[in-house]
């Protein structure tokens, strides 16, 4: 019979029988060899390693208090735990309540390379590879409740009543922060089960007091709170307001890491819950402000927190503070950059430079006094400033679409971040790339999530934020450029924008160019291919959304931003549907009742093949496209009612305007428009194109020709063969319709000022086109035969 070791016959069990097996066939081959453990210990193992039993465990007296060291002497050897058990077991013994934690740091030194190692081949190697990896190490620190003894390590002091606490040197934080943290990244669940514990993530917040272990604290709180189910309360942070106020300027942007996090609407990563069914049965359950737009409330009510990340957003590289303290973030803080060679190159320099520096420079404007030895490179020092004001901006940006808008755009124009911005704009936000950028580690320049370009995505965000419907826009522009407005309002006798005279003239941009022009010029540079494309484009609307002011459409038209946006449209044939939707809201935009665009649109379709590649290009998709659809009935309609010879002229010569006003295309697109679209898939993406049809509809009421309308649908349905179908769909899509927008003023709002159709003649449409008298010319039902009624479907989500 062959002979079988204690190591085949505890391996893997099995089954509950196997299981208890193991145990007895560990005791006696332990036992054997001169070991005696008592039965008890033996089972300990194998219910440690079963891995349904171990929350049993860590619930009840600490386990490792039951285990002898030669069972786990005899148990590491085969198990290749490399230690860490008999460590643990060590450390835990050292850090009774009574104990003076002495013992605790050189253990934890022990502990801390066989865990960090796998840290790092988790942020180095490709991500997707690393999860499908083993870390072996850090599973079995946490399998033998090392993050739970940790935890309590940490939290000690604040557990025991005594009058004298105990002290825990900050070097002996660092060491367990860290470790939890390397822990949370390699091993799966430990994040979200600290994430459970509300004390402990309260009591983190209270170790970022401390600047020693400021960026170890910041670091493992943002890694929790990116898995809490349910959003932190930042009311709950003991001293918060003083808590910030102590940060400086460095410490302050790390801390925007966490704070995007809590000041965001959670995502619920499931598309159908974006519908807009699904949110207004999301709001009639949450009456009140959310647990994100609370925390909002908060930040605003910190003094000078708004104007201190004013400041940090457009200070230049030069005002950073010294060398000696950001390579000490990067080594400290590692994952920021996910660059382990860089680190490692400036690990040895940061040391010595640490230990020669006696004092550091907190001013929030001077430099530190730093060798010349350890001068940081200038690609370096950028990244480092390109990596605070992402966060920065992201928490602005947050900030200006919540509910205290209008608060937050009064302090953000008084602090100047506009003109700040703009000064910056060509030497950092915008700035030419060089072959020694950094980027981040499997990425390059060109990659969406390298910093640069994640800088630039998020100032145009920002850009679109401030710009949209707020009179503040105008900011963005320099003085020199709001008089050429004025000039253009003059020019054409109109009256002056009320925005563009109240504009407080200290506030707006400095230099030659105004932010707006700046983006105009890099927008027309930018490539094909480019991921800007839509961003930039999205925030140049936002500055012309709202009433249309013929000004601000001149005065982007004499910056050839139409040639530029047909040439994307019809000469690049751009493929992609984000930007090509981009493109078609901002021309709808540029040409809105400006009958000047219509005829440099004219002038530059030229012939008919650049005409049909462009109707190509809107028919493709009318999702994308309907906007603009929506602005040449608007505009085609405005000009048929005028008697100026150059109107006339534009009419009778665009092609545009003569394919919309032939009535068949009209027809066609209102039929489309409706077919596309459900009330159980309508979006805030796609709701755009049942306005459309109303705008469609409401302009046909107006020249009495509603019925007509109605009726040549219902000779389309009978066509396509299906009737009723688009009828009855479009029935529920109004009754939707009143639902969703007779209770939102903003929407409303919107509505009317981009139509220029009073809110009072929507509703009034909508109430006769959904009348119940089957006689009425104008109700849909009267053209839905009886056998093909469908009307009363709920299409209500619970």
């Amino acid at each position: 019979m062959e002979s079988v070791t204690s190591k085949e016959l505890t391996q893997s069990p099995n089954d509950e029988k196997s299981f208890w097996l193991s145990g007895l066939v560990l005791c006696y081959f332990s036992c054997s060899e001169g070991n005696c453990f008592t039965l008890q210990q033996c089972w300990l193992i194998p219910l440690i390693e079963k891995s349904e039993s171990r929350e049993k465990l860590k619930t009840g007296e600490n386990f490792m208090s039951q285990i002898t060291e030669a069972l786990l002497k005899e148990r590491d050897k085969q198990a290749k735990w490399n230690g860490i058990p008999l460590l643990l077991q060590k450390l835990y013994e050292h850090s009774h309540p009574n104990s003076d934690f002495s013992q605790c740091q050189s253990i934890l030194k022990e502990i801390s390379p066989l865990l960090s190692m796998e840290a790092m081949v988790y942020v180095t190697e490709d991500r997707k590879a690393a999860q499908e990896s083993s870390f072996p190490n850090t599973y079995t620190f946490d399998l033998f409740g090392g993050v739970d003894l940790l935890v309590e390590i940490l939290m000690r002091p604040t557990l025991i009543t005594q009058k004298k606490k105990q002290k825990i040197s900050d070097d002996l934080i660092k060491d367990c922060l860290s470790i939890l943290y390397n822990t949370c990244i390699c091993t799966e669940g430990v994040t979200r089960r600290l994430a459970e514990r509300n004390d402990f993530v309260l009591f983190l917040f209270t170790l970022m007091t401390n600047k020693k272990t400021f960026l170890q604290t910041a670091t493992l709180i943002e890694d929790i709170l990116g898995v809490k189910k349910e959003m932190i309360q930042l009311d709950d942070i003991p001293n918060l307001a003083s808590l910030v106020s102590s940060f400086d300027q460095q410490q302050l942007a790390n801390f925007c890491r966490i704070l995007a996090v809590t000041i965001s609407e959670l995502d619920t990563g499931s598309d159908d819950k974006h519908t807009l069914l699904a949110k207004n049965a999301q709001q009639k359950k949450n009456l009140g402000p959310s647990r994100a737009e609370i925390n909002q409330a908060t930040l605003l009510n910190i003094p000078g927190f708004i104007e201190r990340l004013c400041k940090l957003a457009t200070r230049k590289v030069s005002e950073t503070t010294g060398t000696s303290s950001f390579l000490q973030e990067l080594e400290e803080w590692y994952t920021w950059l996910d660059n382990a060679l860089v680190l490692d190159a400036l690990m040895r320099v940061a040391n010595e430079e640490a230990e020669q520096s006696s004092t550091e420079s907190s001013d929030e404007s001077g430099l530190a006094n730093t060798s010349t030895r350890t001068q940081l490179p200038q690609s370096m020092k950028i990244m480092h400033e390109i990596m605070y004001k992402l966060e920065v901006l992201y928490v602005l940006c947050v900030l200006l679409m919540g509910r205290q808008r209008n608060q937050v755009h009064k302090m953000i124009a008084e602090f100047r971040l506009i003109p700040g911005l703009n000064n910056l704009f060509d030497k950092l936000i915008w700035r030419k790339h060089s072959a020694s950028a950094l980027v981040l580690h499997g990425h390059n320049q060109n990659c969406d999530c390298s910093p640069d370009i994640t800088l630039k995505i998020q100032f145009l965000r920002l850009l679109q934020s401030f710009s949209d419907h707020h009179e503040n826009k105008y900011l963005l522009l320099n003085s020199q450029e709001l008089n050429e407005l004025s000039a253009i309002s003059h020019k054409a006798n109109i009256p002056e924008v009320d925005a563009v005279v109240n504009t407080d003239r200290s506030l707006v941009c400095d230099g030659k160019r105004g932010l707006l022009t700046r983006l105009l010029q890099v927008m027309k540079k930018e490539p094909a291919e480019s991921s800007f494309r839509f961003w930039q484009a999205r925030a140049v609307e936002s500055f012309l959304r709202g009433t249309t002011s013929y000004a601000d459409q001149m005065f982007l038209l004499k910056r050839g931003l139409l040639e530029h946006i047909l040439y994307c449209i019809v000469d690049s044939e751009c493929k992609s549907r984000d930007v090509l939707q981009s493109y078609f809201d901002l021309l709808g935009e540029l040409m809105k009742f400006n009958i000047d665009a219509f005829k440099r649109f004219n002038k530059y379709i030229n012939t008919d093949e650049k005409f049909q590649i462009f109707l190509n290009q809107i028919n493709s998709s009318l999702v994308d496209s309907n906007m603009l659809v929506r602005c040449i009935t608007l505009s085609l309609d405005r000009f048929e009612n005028q008697s100026d010879a150059k109107v006339a002229e534009v009419l009778s010569e665009c092609r545009l305007l003569s394919y919309m006003s032939q009535m068949s295309m009209r027809m066609s697109f209102l039929f489309r428009l409706i077919n596309i679209i459900h009330v159980q898939t309508l979006t805030q993406e796609n709701v755009s194109c049942l306005n459309t049809s109303l705008v469609i509809l409401m302009l046909a009421r107006r020249k009495e020709k509603l019925p007509f309308y109605l009726r040549t649908l219902q000779q389309m349905e009978y066509t396509e063969k299906y009737p009723g179908f688009i009828l009855n769909n479009f029935h529920s899509l109004l009754r939707f319709w009143q639902q969703h927008y007779l209770n939102k003023d903003k929407d409303s709002t919107c509505l009317e000022n981009s139509s220029c159709i009073s809110f009072t003649y929507w509703k009034e449409t909508v109430s006769i086109l959904l009348s119940p008298d089957r006689t009425s010319p104008c109700a849909i039902v009267s053209y839905i035969d009886e056998a093909y009624m469908d009307i009363d479907r709920d299409f209500s989500e619970e």
